[in-house]
């Protein structure tokens, strides 16, 4: 263990790391006492009521103390980590006494051996080090998920680092699936009952839920419909991708499904807006924050790809694959989780029909999209089986009307029936 001057030392407190948010708990320590870093370093994982927060330090030095042990909920304003220059570092002449949980048990025992990354094939070195073969929209999607490109194992021509090599590096490993109980709240069971304390994202999703329904006077409208070419459009799209611009990109259900949504905006705009109680006005928005739900180990959470109007439909896949890849990681930055105008949830990949959904707070509408299932349906004066689905919009009964949210579904299920749609609606 090495000593440093307390007059060099500089404070790295919990920043706030989303709006409204006061405090936040810290998953997993990445640094150990002794450990040199830089500045922009990465140094610990938090988590707040809203996602999953990688802190980087704001400056380089060497870690001389780490305030707070893992599963520690922490005020922002808190210091969590002290830094000493490098220059500072002193030989020890006895052994310190440290934060419980870390340093080494006797002076002469090794330091952790720091994890390091081998260069992947094609790379070229630099100043810095490995600098891997990627092109810039790549690195710009590696900097935005967080993703160091130096971790990332290539598969593209001559070592290049493609998206796909990126989002695979943000897929959690298995030892991740099962996080060591000391970071989890411990659930309490004496026989007959359970008692598991709430906090997190699920603590965060309860308020939230809770308060949209009390506050918001929710209306859901159904409506059943025929997605046979939809689907037909989907399975042609991926039999031949580069023909329709979407090489590499996933297509499914929901993305037609979005479009179609997005579609349905552009034609009755006003359903895109916020009540505004301090003022009592209602804020008419001219962009959407598309919301996407998303079932993740930390429970519920409804990123937004933002300005979702303004993408083609390549532009809204690639958005989709990286908001669901990101979501699954825990990777979901507060900011995505913010600004949200409207929402699609998809039940159906539970099987299950529909749902009545609950406004994430602040929108004036969500869509439901139950199970696609192959049905009787009366087709062109016959009975046949059609894929059939129902869609449920709930909308908040301030801003929209019947009439409007009738609409703006019927227009959702008219794009689905009838794909082309997309082009002559557009």
């Amino acid at each position: 263990m090495t000593t440093m001057t307390n007059a060099s030392v500089r404070e790295f407190k919990m920043p706030d790391v989303g709006e409204g948010l006061t405090e936040a708990e810290i998953l997993t320590w990445h640094v150990r006492p002794g450990d040199a870093v830089t500045d922009g370093q990465i140094v610990c994982e938090v988590e707040t009521e809203k996602a999953a927060v990688e802190l980087p330090v704001p400056f380089t030095g060497v870690v001389r103390e780490l305030l707070f042990p893992e599963g520690s909920r922490v005020d922002v304003g808190e210091v969590i980590i002290t830094v000493a220059p490098s220059g500072d570092i002193e030989e020890p002449r006895e052994r310190q006494p440290v934060l419980v949980g870390y340093g080494v048990a006797e002076s002469t025992a090794k330091r952790r051996a720091r994890r390091t990354t081998a260069p992947p094939p094609g790379a070229r070195r630099d100043a810095a080090g490995a600098r891997p073969l990627a092109k810039p929209p790549v690195r710009k999607l590696a900097k935005d998920l967080g993703v160091d490109l130096r971790g990332v194992t290539p598969s593209g021509p001559g070592g290049v680092v493609t998206r796909e090599d990126v989002r695979a590096a943000l897929r959690p490993r298995p030892e991740a699936a099962h996080p060591p109980e000391a970071k989890t709240p411990a659930p309490h069971d004496d026989g007959r009952e359970t008692r598991v304390p709430v906090r997190g994202v699920q603590k965060a999703m309860a308020r939230a839920t809770a308060g949209s329904a009390f506050t918001a006077p929710h209306v859901t409208e159904f409506v059943t419909v025929d997605v046979t070419r939809t689907m037909k459009l989907i399975e042609e799209v991926r039999k031949d991708p580069g023909t329709y611009g979407m090489t590499g990109l996933r297509v499914g259900p929901l993305l037609l499904i979005a479009k179609a949504l997005l579609v349905a905006i552009r034609r009755n705009p006003d359903i895109n807006a916020s009540w505004d109680e301090a003022n009592q006005e209602i804020v008419r928005k001219r962009y959407v924050n598309l919301g996407i739900a998303a079932a993740t180990p930390r429970g519920l959470v409804v990123p937004n790809i933002k300005d979702a109007h303004a993408r083609t439909l390549p532009e809204l896949a690639e958005s989709l694959g990286e908001l669901v890849a990101t979501a699954r990681a825990g990777k979901t930055s507060p900011d995505a989780l913010q600004g949200g105008t409207v929402t699609i949830t998809n039940v159906g990949v539970f099987g299950v029909d529909t749902g009545t959904p609950i406004l994430n707070p602040g929108e004036s509408a969500i869509l439901a999209v139950g199970a696609i299932k192959l049905q009787p349906w009366v087709h062109k004066g016959r009975v046949t089986p059609r894929r059939v689905t129902t869609l449920a919009l709930s909308f908040d009964h301030r801003l929209v009307d019947g009439e409007l949210g009738s609409k703006v579904l019927a227009d959702v299920a008219a794009v689905l029936e009838h794909p082309k749609r997309l082009i002559t609606w557009s």
